[in-house]
């Protein structure tokens, strides 16, 4: 485990593959194993006018923040308007995903535990 300061586009992105993701394009600025992070993973998602993240549901949280663009964050049956500057709080097992319902790309940060 090492101090770790570079500029984000000079980590590779890669598109979200997962089924039911559309327009999906994922950054893990850091993890365990490129970085040796013991507990937590930093990933940058870029989602596309009209793409959307997989719904799904897992048992570990989410801690997102809204960097640019703007869109809808679904959670356990909850549909709420999300933009740059909003925080996102998902509990462990809720069913969730997001979509960017504006004209511009949407950028969001999301952690979660390594698991």
């Amino acid at each position: 485990m090492e101090f770790k300061a570079i500029y984000f586009k000079r980590v590779p992105k890669s598109q979200v593959k997962e089924a039911g993701a559309e327009g999906v394009q994922i950054r893990w600025l850091i993890n365990k194993e490129n970085d040796g992070a013991p507990n937590f993973a930093m990933r940058l998602f870029e989602v596309e006018p009209g793409g959307y993240t997989p719904r799904h549901s897992h048992d570990w949280e989410h801690e997102v923040f809204i960097l640019e663009g703007e869109g809808t964050a679904f959670c356990s049956g909850t549909k709420t308007q999300i933009k740059s500057g909003f925080v996102v709080f998902i509990p462990p097992n809720a069913e969730h995903y997001f979509k960017n319902t504006g004209k511009n790309t949407l950028r969001f940060l999301c952690l979660i535990p390594n698991k």
